[in-house]
């Protein structure tokens, strides 16, 4: 089964808390803290794996979590970091942050990795907060959580050439003719329903990869048909080969054909539509009028397009010379990266611990944020020497300023989440 997108839930490792120790040796009565640090958690780190061709996998597992930090222990011992996660990915896979709706990274090329989720920092055990003055510190730092989020994985088939066309025109079995490639093939719409791939290795040209994508047909890009669902594999060829039917036996005009299609590429992507287009005009052995040929091949010169081939899938004709023509285009267009602008990259955000002042009701006054809670879960407040150095991180992280310049007066009452004290200048 081709699966095409996936969501999945991803969650890197919490840090692994600081150890509050004291060394308790025999004949060593000054031993004074011994406390190691957590363990880092594990990352989450995306790997694009040439050897995957779907996301079939991510449709029976949804949620994939690394493993956290060790805790500290005595003697500094430190924490064991946590293992980090590898997901392997097709290759061509943009993923996204779903929260946010942008691109966190694009799995173009085989071995790249991501971090889709940054593992948490292990707390610093309490040896870490021995000072001159501070010789015997009763306090630790908790560790610091892991990221967690939703992301999608959108794959984006990689392909040199796009076969694009209304349904029935013979892109399956021009396919099969060009490259090992098996494709389903019969007489009626719809018989491809996943993109297939295969490599054209003709005598005198480089190889090259080339994608035959589903019909697409007039409203695809509003989501009628399949199209729609298959229009973004087109997005990373470099020249599109516009299969038409030029024999007209189903009773449809080839050049209203070629430009329902280049509409719907209009729609849905003018980069798209401006590529590179060889028109193919297939089915050529049941013609049997020349001038209609070449009435096609004069209007769609009159619109730009003077790439146009008469061949034949079924018989070979102007094949050969097809395949050579896409070749040498190939090989004036660069390849490059699907663009990502600024206004749709993912930019991580900065891990800050946050505080808001408010006054509750009259001399009471309330500190609260993610600054709070980490601060009282490392400190132990009914400890003397904590509890000084709690004091000293309110007024190293400037809340005791802030406090003065809101009007806080002697004997005011500071509250932070469950715990409080009388504020004294």
């Amino acid at each position: 089964m081709f699966v095409d997108t996936a969501k999945i839930f991803v969650k890197s490792g919490d840090g692994g808390n600081g150890s509050i120790s004291f060394r308790r040796e025999k004949y060593i009565p000054l031993g004074g803290p011994d406390g190691g640090d957590g363990g880092d958690g594990g990352n989450v780190i995306l790997v694009a794996d040439p050897h995957i061709t779907t996301l079939l996998d991510f449709t029976y597992r949804k949620k994939y979590a690394a493993e956290r930090g060790g805790h500290g222990e005595g003697s500094k011992c430190f924490g064991k970091d946590g293992e980090d996660l590898y997901i392997k990915v097709p290759m061509g896979t943009v993923v996204r942050d779903i929260a946010t709706d942008k691109i966190m990274t694009d799995m173009a090329h085989a071995g790249d990795q991501y971090v889709v989720a940054k593992g948490g920092r292990g707390g610093r055990g309490n040896v870490r907060f021995t000072t001159s003055t501070r010789q015997a510190p009763d306090f630790a730092e908790p560790g610091m959580p892991g990221e967690e989020r939703w992301i999608s994985l959108e794959l984006k088939i990689l392909a040199d050439v796009g076969l694009l066309g209304f349904p029935n025109v013979g892109k399956s079995t021009l396919l099969s003719v060009v490259t090992k490639a098996k494709p389903k093939i019969a007489n009626y719409h719809f018989t491809t329903l996943n993109p297939n791939l295969g490599v054209v290795n003709i005598q005198g040209i480089p190889s090259f990869v080339i994608a035959d994508i589903p019909g697409i047909i007039e409203g695809a890009s509003e989501g009628v048909g399949l199209g729609i669902k298959f229009l973004r594999h087109i997005e990373r060829t470099r020249v599109l080969i516009h299969v038409v039917d030029i024999s007209g036996i189903e009773g449809r005009d080839p050049f209203e054909d070629f430009l329902k299609i280049n509409e719907e590429l209009k729609k849905y992507s003018i980069k798209l539509w401006d590529r590179p287009q060889i028109i193919a005009a297939n089915k050529s052995d049941m013609l049997y009028d020349e001038e209609i040929f070449e009435d096609f091949k004069k209007k769609v010169g009159e619109l730009g397009y003077d790439k146009v081939f008469r061949i034949s899938a079924a018989t070979k004709q102007g094949v050969e010379d097809l395949m050579k023509e896409a070749a040498r285009i190939l090989s004036t267009i660069p390849i490059t990266d699907i663009e990502i602008s600024e206004e749709d990259k993912f930019v991580p955000e900065e891990k800050k611990f946050t505080y808001s002042i408010r006054e509750e009701d009259e001399g009471i006054f309330v500190v609260e944020g993610s600054f709070v809670d980490r601060l009282l879960a490392s400190v132990n407040v009914n400890d003397p020497d904590a509890l000084r150095y709690f004091h000293k991180v309110l007024a190293n992280k400037g809340v005791i300023q802030e406090l003065v310049d809101m009007g806080i007066q002697d004997g005011d009452l500071v509250r932070l989440n469950d715990f409080e004290f009388e504020f004294l200048l």
